[in-house]
């Protein structure tokens, strides 16, 4: 399994942006799959997830901005969306996707309790700045 991350950019503060991240190689659907950041010098945090069975979770610190989505409905890919709104300049890092595969269809709460993705994207860089 692939994963590709696209849609990052500078954007103001109070802008949107929305991330997408196509996982190719036949990526199972009940997956978790998640979205995490990290800004410069500090840790990776996870920032939302969505489970096998389309529920999702999300930090507290972007609960009620962030809108996190997939589409199954092309053959042999998943593409997962970070729809991103009300952007501040504590949202500025490196976005990555990332998928672990799953015996279940999971909730997304059950895949933001996970420590470990098996997959992982490259990245996308968020910058929000006025």
């Amino acid at each position: 399994v692939q994963l590709q991350e696209s849609g990052g950019g500078s954007v103001q503060p109070g802008g949107s942006l929305r991330l997408s991240c196509a996982a190719s190689g036949s990526p199972a659907r009940d997956f978790c799959m998640a979205w995490f950041r990290q800004a410069e010098g500090k840790e990776r945090e996870g920032v939302a997830t969505i489970g096998g069975d389309g529920s999702t979770h999300y930090a507290d610190s972007v609960k009620g901005r962030f809108i996190i989505s997939k589409d199954n409905a092309q053959d042999a890919q998943i593409t997962m969306y970070l729809q991103m709104n009300s952007l501040k300049p504590e949202d500025t890092a490196m976005y990555y996707c990332a998928a672990e595969p799953e015996a279940d269809y999971h909730t997304g709460g059950y895949c933001y309790s996970k420590s470990e993705f098996k997959y992982w994207g490259q990245g996308t860089q968020v910058t929000v700045s006025s």
